[in-house]
């Protein structure tokens, strides 16, 4: 930290957005939810999973830390890609911190190596402050964690480095109090009681996403779009027990894909549609009926018509 920079809770209230950035798989999205305290970023072991900047929001005494979660910073390989890129680095010009995460049970690599260097620049251009985090630190022992330690403070010229467990839970609170203190002084930017501003659709078809890249091949996450058709209250339901039709269409690239998502007999569309059935009725508070339908859009990465009316 800074010297000259004020602890968490000194002084003034400070307010602001931090950016989390790393290469695919580092761990951002579990971050943003352990410093949220609530499930506002969809995870997966599959890398690139997270297609839209969310915004999870940590209010404390002290400060309000408004977390921007951006997909993983990669070399594009369609047109999809570089639009993910594209909005990784619009998102990095408008924050007041960034944190950028290197989990400790993959070696430091030529992909940080390339995030590094983007954001050298960055700093040198904004001097936007950067932390660096040491994630995943209970997937190593001691020793390995303090190697990583190392090869982070090599790779390049940080305000802070400090090392956490957002799945343990360790240093979490630290690593948010350590972010916010490089907040600017101001109130509150949202209400205190919320968590995110994604729109409700956004977080449904995001729910839905996650349900459907558990377990699937390595081929399919970065083929997978979803989008929320509609979302309708259920007539004549009893005061006090509202139900919602909530209509969903997946969509993936080829018939092949189709087949891994429907599965046999249609069983592991079932198994998607009631994983997702219950994390969207936690997040409406009441019950839902979920259709879900699986589409091809041929080739829709490369197709800039296909991206904008999925959304990216």
């Amino acid at each position: 930290m800074h010297p000259d920079t004020p602890a968490e809770g000194a002084g003034e209230h400070r307010s602001g957005f931090a950016c989390l950035v790393g290469r695919p798989n580092a761990g951002k999205s579990t971050l943003t939810n352990a410093l949220v305290g609530s499930k506002v970023a969809i995870t997966s072991s599959k890398p690139q999973t997270t297609r839209h900047t969310i915004r999870g929001i940590r209010t404390t005494p002290g400060s309000q830390l408004v977390l921007v979660d951006t997909p993983g910073l990669h070399r594009p390989r369609s047109l999809l890609g570089q639009r993910l890129n594209d909005l990784v680095r619009e998102t990095l010009l408008s924050v007041d911190v960034i944190g950028f995460c290197l989990p400790a049970d993959q070696r430091v690599g030529p992909g940080d190596t390339y995030i590094a260097n983007d954001l050298a620049e960055l700093h040198r251009v904004r001097k936007v402050p950067v932390v660096a985090i040491a994630t995943k630190a209970d997937a190593v022992d001691r020793d390995r964690l303090a190697e990583h330690l190392v090869a982070i403070d090599r790779l390049g010229d940080w305000d802070a480095i400090i090392p956490c467990s957002a799945v343990g839970g360790e240093q979490v609170e630290q690593v948010g109090d350590l972010l916010a203190s490089y907040l600017p002084p101001s109130p509150p930017l949202y209400p205190l009681d919320q968590v995110s501003d994604e729109s409700t659709v956004v977080m449904i078809a995001e729910l839905v996403r996650e349900a459907a890249l558990e377990g699937v091949r390595d081929e399919l996450p970065h083929s997978l779009a979803v989008q929320v058709e509609e979302i309708v209250p259920r007539e004549g339901r009893p005061e006090g027990d509202p139900m919602s039709d909530v209509r969903v269409n997946v969509f993936v690239e080829r018939p092949s894909q189709k087949a891994i998502v429907i599965g046999r007999g249609g069983t592991r569309l079932r198994e998607v549609g009631t994983t997702a059935r219950r994390a969207i009725e936690e997040l409406l508070g009441h019950r839902i009926y979920l259709d879900l339908h699986v589409k091809v859009a041929k080739d829709w990465q490369r197709d800039p018509k296909q991206l904008d009316r999925l959304g990216f």
